[in-house]
């Protein structure tokens, strides 16, 4: 008689990629979409960016990446109207951050 070896069951053996399929789903319902400014929102962004970039005082960024609202809190170092590029100081670590001018919701003095 042949031993063929018995394979075990193995209950939560997908467990892993169920759990990676469900946080994706997750991930995608917490999405939403960037909001649209208006030309007064843009002008006043303008404005708080020249100030602290001139007097390097701290500001609150609010800004659009991968379908959500982040805001970090530090120094903008660069502005680039025409590349659409900034470059922030993060508070926390101290890293520069290059940024797309058109992913900011919105800029405020801390």
């Amino acid at each position: 008689m042949e031993h063929r070896g018995m394979k075990k069951w193995r209950p939560f053996a997908t467990m892993p990629e169920q759990y990676t399929g469900l946080q994706e789903i997750i991930n995608k319902q917490a999405e939403v979409p960037q909001p649209l400014l208006i030309e007064e929102q843009m002008e006043q962004m303008n404005f708080t960016l020249i100030e602290a970039l001139h007097t390097n005082k701290q500001v609150y960024l609010t800004y659009y990446k991968q379908g959500r609202c982040m805001t970090e809190t530090g120094f903008i170092q660069f502005v680039d109207y025409l590349g659409d590029l900034f470059i922030f100081i993060d508070e926390v670590f101290e890293l520069k951050n290059k940024m797309r001018l058109s992913e900011l919701i919105d800029v405020r003095f801390v």
